[in-house]
């Protein structure tokens, strides 16, 4: 496992998931209400730009390896995880769309892991609508953590419909990865 700057963003990402959940079960009184959402939320995109960054320097200072393209996927999936299950624990954020997400991501994981050993990963290479997803539902997820209204607009409400819209989305990619992978095997002898 390389040790580089890059991976040590990665790391640190998945070291802020604990601290993350624990803001929200702190004993009542310790902290006020908005500042455990403010808290919340600035971890959680504090751990999204790491995400950023992390794959940007690893190109940028030509540190990539196949530990980082291993472990960085699996630190967003855990931190959207983590997330998703805070935000149904306090009633913020659907089960069903909850569960969609969740479900998909570790069908994706295992889909791009057989495929790769396939020799076919570039077929379910991330796709525009893949991206999408990944935008909205980081934007929901931000919205449901602060709760809070501002600017007039309830951040709740524009959050539950984001990660709806999010959940649509993932179904899409799903079945978008599904039918490229189907696609690429179908012609390929069974081993």
């Amino acid at each position: 496992m390389p040790f580089n700057l890059p991976n040590a963003l990665t790391w640190l990402r998945i070291l802020l998931i604990p601290l993350f959940v624990a803001v929200f079960y702190l004993p009542d009184g310790w902290v006020p209400k908005h500042a455990i959402n403010v808290t919340a939320t600035g971890i959680f995109l504090l751990a999204s730009v790491t995400d950023w960054l992390d794959g940007w320097l690893a190109r940028r200072l030509n540190q990539m390896s196949a530990f980082g393209a291993f472990l960085d996927p699996v630190a967003d999936k855990l931190m959207v995880a983590a997330a998703l299950i805070v935000l149904v624990d306090l009633q913020r954020a659907g089960i069903a769309a909850s569960l969609i997400i969740i479900g998909r991501e570790i069908a994706i994981s295992a889909l791009r892991e057989w495929m790769a050993k396939e020799g076919q990963s570039r077929s379910v290479a991330v796709s525009y609508v893949g991206k999408l997803k990944t935008t909205a539902q980081m934007l929901a997820i931000t919205l449901l953590l602060y709760h809070d209204p501002f600017a007039g607009l309830s951040a709740q409400w524009l959050g539950r419909w984001l990660l709806d819209l999010a959940a649509f989305l993932t179904l899409w990619s799903m079945f978008h990865y599904l039918f490229m992978a189907w696609k690429a095997l179908k012609h390929t002898p069974a081993s």
